[in-house]
């Protein structure tokens, strides 16, 4: 009865209002408004690693990303859809290769992101 009476006497917790995340400091876009392409973990790996290079195979991108094929393919489609990233198809003799390239977009997108990221851990750490 004791826990009856003091639920009673307790202020219920109304739920409190969802807040928006605001915009950091330096004029970049809240949090939320990452870019979710670039994103994610293999798609960063990817756009990074060919910004460091002028071109990467298949294979050196999948050796350096500790990946699988699938995963690497499905990723760098997504990519090469967005405009982010040139894929050019070959042959060496018999065997097929495949390169990758960052385009002038990817490379903005990139910049874009890096500098969102930046300023996000200016503001963190200025709190």
């Amino acid at each position: 009865m004791a826990t009856a009476e003091a639920r009673k006497l307790k202020p219920s917790r109304a739920p409190r209002p969802r807040r928006e995340l605001q915009a950091v400091r330096g004029g970049a876009e809240p949090a939320s408004e990452l870019d979710r392409l670039i994103h994610e973990r293999v798609r960063l790996g990817i756009v990074s690693a060919l910004a460091a290079s002028e071109s990467l195979s298949f294979r050196e991108l999948k050796d350096l990303l500790r990946t699988t094929d699938g995963n690497l393919s499905l990723h760098a489609r997504k990519l090469e859809e967005a405009g982010y990233v040139v894929c050019k198809k070959s042959f060496d003799g018999r065997t097929p290769r495949t390169d990758y390239r960052l385009s002038a977009t990817g490379r903005r997108a990139l910049e874009h992101y890096l500098d969102h990221m930046e300023a996000l851990i200016r503001a963190a750490r200025s709190r």
